[in-house]
């Protein structure tokens, strides 16, 4: 009976020994952490008020960082060196390694998340946190140390590819002129900021051979005098529509805001409120979609990174378009012609109208999302909740990107021909990256 309790013993200490060792392999294979780590970084960018078109670089550029570690120890992924502009070569792990490429992943996309947003540290204290959580969870010393290593070696790769996007000359160029020519943008209320970003066309992009590679129809021609113009029915259209807005089309509105920062004026108080960029709405958006579809770690970061690449070349080409026309805000236009004290639903971001950067980028997100779970995942986004604003539930990606069209003009910010548009162009950048890039065998 001794040698029994003893025999007993020893197996459940050798059990206990063994459970301990393998607990950091559920914690690591867990998708759902990956999201987690992404939010950390969506919360960065929204906290220190980073625009849409920046914090699209933010998130491409940290998921690319963390798709590489998984190219690297899953064969069925296929590296994006080669493929992405300026993209040559990457690290692998030392010979004879053992890495844990799941922890690599999320050590390498928290060091470039820290490294392209402020202030400066903002993500290391969760790149710690990882490490403690490897070595609490029983991962062997050896794989600990070679998994930062190599995530390290990977990151260092991606920040000194990044640092030659045209993004730190872009930082110093010449200011957007404003001048009084009809039809051409000029600033806002309430804040009368400056145009942001004009020269974002002339970063580099992921997989379009260049901003213009894809353009739209020129915007109809400014034309307010004559009331059978195609200009002067796209105003009227916006005006009536602003001004017997439904529930339901406040709601739409309201749900695709994403303005990052708004201004609010109430007598003598000014105040800023803060909310996601589209680019952080759509990376919480494939957050629910992988809790959703029940995907493995692997799909998840690679369903990041294509949809983070897709957004990235859309708002290059969208820039583009933008300070190529720079058409006049709806907002200005009635002000100036019809009634100075209309004002549309949504506050009017400070940028040319044509075309729409929200539907633009949502539509090569869908096309991108799509590629990876199909056209027919229905989901419910809540993404707005922590706003305030009630959720909505869609039956695919393309049908969410779909009703953004009509969110911005229910808005009143953009016109309604802009963001059909809009919506052509950025399903056509979504297809440009799922056809030119390889990214899964």
């Amino acid at each position: 009976m001794k040698n029994y309790i003893c025999f007993a013993a020893i197996i459940l200490l050798f059990t206990s020994c063994k459970q301990k060792s393998n607990s950091y392999t559920s914690v690591f294979n867990d998708p759902i952490l990956y999201c987690k780590t992404v939010k950390k970084l969506n919360d960065v960018v929204m906290e220190n008020n980073f625009p849409p078109v920046v914090a699209s670089r933010n998130y491409t550029y940290a998921n690319i960082a963390a798709y590489e570690c998984i190219a690297a120890g899953d064969k069925d992924y296929i590296s994006l060196a080669g493929q992405l502009k300026g993209l040559n070569v990457v690290p692998k792990p030392q010979q004879n390694a053992v890495v844990n490429f799941h922890l690599a992943a999320l050590l390498a996309f928290t060091k470039v998340g820290n490294a392209v947003t402020f202030p400066e540290g903002s993500m290391m204290g969760y790149y710690e946190k990882l490490k403690k959580m490897a070595d609490s969870t029983g991962m062997p010393s050896d794989m600990l140390k070679s998994s930062i290593a190599f995530s390290d070696s990977m990151a260092a790769a991606i920040l000194k590819w990044a640092s030659l996007d045209q993004y730190a000359q872009t930082r110093s160029a010449e200011r957007y002129t404003v001048t009084d020519e009809e039809g051409r943008w000029i600033p806002t209320p309430p804040a009368y900021a400056q145009a942001l970003e004009p020269h974002w066309s002339e970063i580099r992009p992921m997989v379009l051979d260049s901003s213009g590679e894809i353009m739209p129809p020129p915007p109809p021609l400014f034309n307010i005098k004559d009331k059978n113009s195609k200009y002067y029915s796209e105003v009227m259209l916006i005006k009536n529509a602003i001004d017997s807005l439904t529930p339901e089309q406040k709601h739409i509105a309201d749900f695709w805001d994403d303005l990052n920062t708004k201004l609010n004026v109430s007598g003598h108080v000014m105040f800023m409120t803060k909310k996601f960029s589209p680019t952080g709405h759509w990376e919480n958006i494939v957050g629910i979609a992988v809790e959703k579809a029940k995907a493995d770690f692997n799909t998840t970061v690679y369903a990041y990174a294509k949809t983070s690449i897709a957004m990235f070349d859309a708002f290059i080409q969208c820039w583009n378009v933008k300070y190529k026309y720079n058409t006049i805000r709806p907002e200005t236009v009635i002000n100036k012609y019809f009634d100075e004290n209309w004002r549309p639903f949504l506050q009017t971001p400070p940028f040319p109208e044509y075309t729409c950067g929200h539907t633009t980028v949502s539509a090569a997100a869908a096309e991108a999302l799509t590629s990876v779970f199909g056209d027919h995942l229905a989901y419910t986004d809540t993404s707005e909740l922590e706003f305030g604003v009630n959720s909505r539930s869609f039956n695919s990606f393309r049908q969410a990107a779909d009703e953004n069209i009509w969110a911005r003009f229910y808005g009143g910010i953009h016109f309604h021909n802009s963001c059909i548009i809009s919506n052509k162009q950025g399903r056509m950048v979504g297809e440009f990256v799922n056809g030119r890039l390889k990214m899964k065998r």
